[in-house]
Formats: structure tokens, sequence, C-alpha cells
């Protein structure tokens, strides 16, 4: 499977009407505290967005909800693989993307034979707290050997200006938080970020 070397995340349908038409090709919705009929909503909607612009969708955790949506990803953070129906989740012909930090985590991800596998933080994040140091370019390459033929996301401090060394180390594909949804102009941002893969595709 090949993955898109830009991976975008956001937290709303809103954000995915926002930049998906200006070429995005997958992106994550990644929604944490919210009701279950209020974000069915917004799957619904993201779900309908994608399909109108050839854009990939990933379902971030709800993967009862992404079942019941017909939706065709999810990715899943380690908490969220112990509790989770590997078996539903494959019998509903759902791909698969699993979080890894450490050796322990990726061996819990390979057993799951997962569709990609993201490493981070790669370099230096404020998009939530970690236990964990940035990984840095090195161990992307190590990561990559351990995983392939299996497509490596890398995530985690990204800007348009690390890309090339990350590829070079071996990812497959980029995904970026806050570089596009804390910019000034988040569309420029995005069409920069989308240059920028353009010759990694």
């Amino acid at each position: 499977m090949k993955l898109d070397p830009f991976y975008l995340i956001v937290d709303s349908a809103a954000w995915i009407e926002r930049l998906v038409p200006l070429g995005v090709r997958l992106v994550q919705l990644r929604i944490k505290d919210m009701g279950e009929d209020r974000l069915r909503a917004e799957i619904r909607k993201a779900k309908a967005l994608c399909a109108r612009h050839d854009c990939q969708l990933i379902v971030n955790d709800h993967w009862h909800l992404a079942i019941e949506e017909r939706c065709d990803f999810v990715h899943l953070g380690q908490e969220d693989l112990q509790t989770a129906n590997l078996q539903q989740i494959r019998a509903a012909g759902i791909r698969l993307g699993l979080s890894t930090h450490d050796h322990a985590e990726l061996e819990t991800a390979l057993a799951a034979r997962p569709d990609y596998v993201a490493l981070g933080p790669v370099y230096p994040t404020i998009l939530k707290k970690m236990k964990w140091a940035p990984q840095g370019l090195e161990r992307v390459r190590a990561w990559k050997d351990a995983v392939a033929p299996i497509p490596l996301v890398a995530i985690g401090g990204l800007n348009p200006e690390r890309l090339d060394g990350v590829f070079e180390a071996g990812a497959d594909s980029a995904a970026v938080v806050t570089d596009i949804t804390l910019n000034p102009d988040p569309e420029a941002r995005t069409a920069q970020w989308i240059e920028k893969t353009e010759e990694w595709r």
C-alpha cells in the first residue's frame, strides 16, 4: 500500500472543508472530547468532503463509529490498541494505522499487522505533552528497516524545511498538525507542504 507523502491531521470537519480542496490527498480526523452524536456528524461530513475531493480519510481512535459509518481507515494509539477489537475492524474491511514511540510499542504494533506504522515525535512538538524525547532521524532509519515494506509515517515537529531529511531517512509520509493549523495562513502553508512533498510522490 502506498501512502501520500503529505498527511494532514485536523480536529474538525471544518478544517477538512477548508484545506482538502487545495489538493490534500490524506487526512486524519482526530477529535478527542466530543459527544457521540456530534462526533458521528463530524465523521459523516468529513467522509463526504473527502469522497468529493478524492482524499483518503483516516478516523482517529473511534473505530466503532468508523465501522458504523463505513469508513475505510482508522488510526489507533497504543492505549486504544489494547481495547480495540482488531477482528471486527478487519472484518469490516478497515485499514489500520498505529502509533509507536519505542521498541516495545513497535513490537506490539507489528503483531497487529498494520497498514502503516507512525513514529513520533521526530522533532520537539507542542501538540501534546510527550514522555518521549524527540526520536531524531536515526530512529526514523531504524524504524524503516524494522517495518519495511509497511509504510512509515513520521510525525512531530515537522515543517517543510525538515521534510527532505525525514524522507531521506526512510519515512514514506510526513504527518503535520500545528505547523498548518497554527499558521497565520493555513491555506498558504498547506500549498507549501503540497508543493514540497510533490517530489516525493
